[in-house]
């Protein structure tokens, strides 16, 4: 029965990823036989302060450098207006040392992000307002350079997210701008975890599985993304600068987990507009 739950949650994500972008039949009909989506690109690189602290390795936090790479996309087509969807890739580098600094962590993490939001425009489109969500995927590891035993730990993670954010349109310095503001959180899923004692060793060699696939839920793995953001035309180009939130932890199988990171970001907005020409 649990196989059966792990399996439907792990696959749900993935139909309505599917469904999204195979799309409905109508919305890929314009009245001149042509689909056209709109959509906005932006590409941001992070740096800041990283805390880490995973149990299985370490009961020390290990603080430093944070560094991210983010890549989001948002596109809607001429049919529904009110439906769009977003993607996000992320990508993080964190070099981290202990508090005697005589040790260090290396880390990386990859995350992928997959949205479809509604959307409400107030106030003369002035405010613009989306909720939805989606899946919410991250592979990654960490390293200690000194541990003999259990010297590295491996992320992997599946879950349903909701997501919401704003835009506001203003004047700044006689300059059109956009105040921005997203979060997401995970609701369920599912995440790998050794449990408490167990190597690496006894997973893959000796092949003991000992809960090591754990379904997890926003009480397990109270975590939270959220930026604030300023776009404004520098020239011919859009640029984006902002705070960026992001607070991962998870306690499961008597192990315990966290990555708080906290950045500023820096990127370049892209406005894209595809027409598609159907027979």
């Amino acid at each position: 029965m649990k196989n059966k739950w792990i399996f439907l949650l792990l696959t749900i994500p993935l139909w309505t990823f599917a469904q999204s972008e195979k799309g409905n039949p109508d919305d890929w009909h314009g009245a001149s036989g042509s689909r056209v989506v709109n959509g906005t690109n932006v590409k941001m690189l992070g740096i800041g302060v990283g805390n880490i602290l995973d149990t299985y390795i370490s009961p020390e936090k290990y603080k430093g450098l944070d560094l991210r790479y983010i890549s989001m996309t948002d596109r809607q087509s001429n049919r529904h207006k009110h439906i769009s969807y977003r993607t996000v890739h992320q990508g993080e580098f964190n070099y981290t040392h202990n508090r005697a600094d005589n040790n260090n962590e290396l880390g990386g993490l990859y995350n992928f992000q997959y949205a479809v939001h509604y959307n409400w425009s107030l106030f003369s489109n002035q405010l613009q307002v989306h909720a939805g969500g989606g899946i919410d995927a991250s592979l990654g590891f960490l390293y200690n350079t000194r541990n003999q035993n259990n010297p590295a730990q491996a992320r992997l993670s599946v879950n349903l997210a909701p997501s919401a954010g704003i835009r506001y349109e203003m004047w700044a310095f006689k300059k059109h701008c956009h105040l921005n503001y997203d979060v997401q959180f995970p609701l369920v899923g599912v995440m790998f975890s050794p449990n408490y004692g167990q190597s690496y060793y006894e997973i893959f060699n000796e092949g003991n599985y000992d809960h090591n696939i754990v379904p997890t839920t926003i009480v397990s793995t109270p975590s939270f993304r959220h930026m604030l953001s300023f776009d404004f035309p520098v020239a011919k180009t859009w640029v984006r600068i902002g705070y960026y939130g992001d607070y991962q932890q998870a306690k499961v199988n008597n192990l315990k987990y966290h990555n708080y990171s906290h950045m500023i970001v820096i990127g370049i907005v892209k406005n894209f507009s595809l027409t598609h020409l159907l027979p």
